[in-house]
């Protein structure tokens, strides 16, 4: 069976078994990633850009070299290929747990108990979120489940098409590590430099897809094309501008504005500011879905793009 075939039915085997279970309660092999990344980071932890580097290179090398070994052992067994590139692909999205904890916070919301969703919150998200009235913390939630959306599905799926297995486990652990040390803060501000900036190059390409797919997907084209066009470069980030700006007119709500993080209060410009209103509780749900209806997207264009590749190159 040639390689895109795999990557095309185990991808979509991996997809389905998100969808149906989500996330494992114990063993997650992104959870025991990080706690090895933590350690690694104890050990080699200065305020220095050089050992972050090293820090990237040791743990995102390590887990891609384990990749590449698996995928090597099961190059001539077809279905130990399509099994393996399943488990993968399950292990690195995350789009029901996204859903599920989005859609949690909503309910927390929906009945008026604001400290309930506030203490779900961190769950999805580093907000501070005892500061958060109802309505920014469903601001931030349709944010998170926007940015998420291509941190936790598509751009796995993106670098699976292109890289295989190791491509989905090298841009999880890149993600995971952005997550962990790629922050601004006085003891990552220069640590986490190489993480944060490599997450910037590895998430590009599934960005822009996500921002494309939500253009298509959302309902509301026009309104998606002109708020990516207009704000996403005023974004800090590069990557979560296009999707949440295309998410903001997608759904017609207006995203950005005043946000704490860690303690340190910013002020992001507003996205679909002129067109948008103020986000409310049932645009969670609404982000939730569209969410879903660009991951399947997502799934169908990066395989087709794996199938066309494996048959031109044939």
């Amino acid at each position: 069976m040639r390689a895109d075939r795999i990557f095309a039915y185990g991808a979509a085997a991996g997809l389905i078994g998100d969808l149906l279970f989500g996330d494992p309660r114990r063993g997650h092999p992104v959870a025991a990633f990080g706690r090895a990344a933590a350690g690694a980071e104890r050990r080699l932890w200065r305020d220095h850009r050089g050992w972050g580097v090293l820090h990237t290179l040791v743990c995102a090398g390590g887990a891609t070299g384990a990749a590449v070994l698996a995928a090597r052992a099961a190059r001539n067994r077809p279905a130990a290929a399509v099994a393996l590139t399943a488990a993968a692909t399950w292990s690195v999205v995350g789009g029901t747990s996204l859903g599920r904890e989005a859609r949690a916070i909503g309910g927390a919301l929906a009945a008026g108990d604001i400290e309930l969703a506030r203490e779900r919150l961190p769950h999805l998200c580093g907000r501070d979120p005892q500061s958060l009235d109802g309505q920014q913390i469903a601001r931030a939630v349709v944010e998170s489940v926007a940015e998420n959306t291509s941190d936790a599905v598509v751009g796995a799926l993106v670098w699976g098409a292109l890289g295989g297995v190791p491509g989905l486990v090298a841009f999880r652990a890149v993600n995971t590590l952005d997550a962990m040390v790629g922050h601004k803060s006085p003891r990552y501000r220069r640590y986490g430099w190489a993480s944060a900036r490599l997450d910037d190059a590895a998430g590009w390409p599934g960005a822009r897809l996500t921002a494309v797919l939500a253009v298509a997907a959302g309902g509301r084209p026009r309104e998606a094309v002109r708020a990516w066009r207009a704000d996403a470069g005023r974004h800090p980030s590069p990557n979560a501008g296009p999707v949440e700006a295309s998410f903001a007119g997608a759904l017609g709500v207006r995203l950005g504005g005043t946000l704490a993080y860690g303690g340190r209060v910013e002020h992001r410009p507003v996205l679909n500011g002129e067109a948008g209103r103020d986000v409310r509780v049932t645009d969670i749900e609404r982000a939730v879905r569209l969410s879903r209806r660009v991951s399947v997207l997502a799934l169908a264009v990066c395989a087709a793009g794996r199938l066309a590749m494996g048959r031109r190159v044939g």
